[in-house]
């Protein structure tokens, strides 16, 4: 089996990428996913709207592949801002909770002199072992 390129219903087509693809031993990677929504538009401009979104574009992939949020098992962030994000680590916490639960994958965090989309303040990208 090839891999299986995974597109969300109903999202922008991605271009010159991916948003995931899934192998054949069901091993989903997700490309890094910033604050946009499924049109390409961003609708927030604060640190915190833009990781929500990117988290929940995320697990719009994971599920897209047939998988859930517990079947995360890593992400990895770029962030612009270190300060930023140090400085708001309780609403950090709180929006990670109420998107994907007390899931706690394996974590990394960069921080970076910026990102491809000049509005994105966040870059998240994530791999999940679906068990489905």
């Amino acid at each position: 089996m090839a891999h299986e390129i995974i597109q969300p219903e109903g999202w922008a087509k991605a271009k010159g990428y991916a948003n995931g693809v899934k192998t054949a031993d069901n091993t989903l990677y997700v490309g890094g996913q910033i604050g946009w929504t499924a049109e390409q538009r961003f609708e927030s401009h604060d640190f915190i709207g833009q990781m929500e979104q990117a988290l929940r574009n995320i697990v719009d992939v994971v599920e897209a592949a047939g998988g859930q949020v517990t079947d995360i098992v890593r992400l990895t962030w770029y962030v612009i801002d270190k300060k930023e994000y140090l400085a708001r680590q309780a609403e950090v916490g709180a929006v990670y909770r109420k998107v994907l639960g007390r899931h706690f994958p394996a974590m990394t965090m960069v921080v970076v002199a910026g990102l491809v989309e000049d509005e994105a303040l966040v870059e998240i990208e994530a791999t999940a072992v679906l068990n489905g």
